[in-house]
């Protein structure tokens, strides 16, 4: 299959290419578009037999179901069988924006999107590029990452079709995106608002509005059923191993040089995502062995480092190596996401120094 690659800038949108690629969807075909998360692979929400492609051509589990993306916050009536007062407050702060809602679902939801839960999960992104596709459209656009399953999650239409190229009707390519690590996900079906992926929107953004949000312990729990993508399976890896080192500055600093230096003795092509701070204090010799290294920046700039995370895990992979050592952050605010992707990236190997 030739895949289709169209450039469609945010700020100037080329509505002819909206129009090609919103028909490749009517016709139950596959686009991929950014939002300002990640990239999206988008077929029809209503077409069970467009739903069932995505899972074929990204490789992903049947039991994980998808989200649903719309172009007005109008359309969850339209989606979902009841809409609480919780949920309509969650709307009217956080979208369109990185934030998914799970609601009680209307009944011509197919299975292949709730993947046989009797809820769904709704979100408007607050992309240009994507509100116009969704709306030319004219349904409801079920979108999980645009990546092959299981490998980190694609913040540039290349990573799209890095993964897949010849697999998919199109994609629509406006660059980078801006959030870089994909939406929070709050389930809204029950009495208390529960956080079953954590994201741009933080539990202290959300806690502020709506009062008291939990944390759902199936997002450790990998024997749960998953009530939304991510909860379940290794995720965000690339080829390379992961481990994270945790601790004191000064000792995780002294760990990764052991590690390197063993590694490199053995042959291993290395590569290190550091901190500004730790990156500084790393010795020279240590950064010649690595076959890859990038400063991620500051850790008081979290926005920027998940911005960056999963292109870098990407480079890794691009660069050959065997092992990628990098650290762990604060789980407040935005690092509460960052370490979700970071710890199912190194199926949670952490070194704790």
């Amino acid at each position: 299959m030739e895949t289709k690659y169209w450039k469609v800038f945010k700020d100037d949108i080329n509505h002819k290419i909206i129009e090609r690629a919103a028909g490749i969807i009517s016709d139950g075909g596959l686009v991929a578009f950014p939002t300002e998360t990640v990239y999206g692979l988008g077929a029809n929400g209503l077409n069970s037999q467009a739903v069932k492609r995505i899972f074929e051509a990204k490789g992903r589990p049947i039991d994980n179901p998808l989200i649903l993306h719309v172009a007005e916050a109008e359309d969850v009536f339209k989606l979902a069988s009841q809409v609480t007062e919780c949920a309509q407050k969650a709307i009217n702060t956080f979208w369109p924006g990185p934030l998914t809602i799970i609601l009680p679902k209307q009944k011509d939801i197919p299975i292949e999107v709730t993947a046989g839960l009797d809820t769904v999960a709704i979100r408007m992104p607050a992309h240009p590029v994507a509100l116009a596709l969704i709306k030319e459209a004219g349904v409801p656009v079920a979108a999980p990452s645009a990546n092959r399953s299981g490998y980190p999650s694609p913040t540039t239409g290349q990573h799209v079709y890095d993964d897949l190229g010849g697999r998919i009707e199109a994609i629509l390519d406006s660059g980078f995106t801006g959030v870089g690590l994909e939406s929070t996900i709050l389930d809204l079906s029950g009495d208390i608002p529960t956080i079953l992926r954590p994201g741009g929107i933080t539990r202290e953004a959300l806690s502020e509005v709506l009062g008291t949000v939990r944390v759902d312990p199936g997002l450790t729990d990998l024997q749960q059923k998953p009530k939304a993508p991510g909860m379940k399976y290794t995720h965000y890896s690339p080829r390379a191993e992961v481990v994270l080192i945790k601790g004191e500055r000064e000792n995780v600093r002294c760990k990764i040089c052991e590690l390197v230096e063993n590694y490199f003795c053995m042959g291993k092509k290395i590569g290190l995502l550091l901190t500004e701070e730790t990156w500084e204090n790393i010795d020279d010799k240590v950064m010649l062995s690595a076959t890859y290294s990038k400063n991620l920046g500051s850790c008081l700039a979290l926005d920027e480092i998940a911005r960056m995370l999963y292109g870098e895990l990407r480079s890794c992979d691009v660069a050959g190596v065997d092992i990628i050592f990098t650290e762990t952050y604060t789980e407040k605010g935005l690092g509460a996401a960052l370490m979700n992707r970071l710890l199912k990236s190194a199926g949670y190997k952490v070194v704790n120094v």
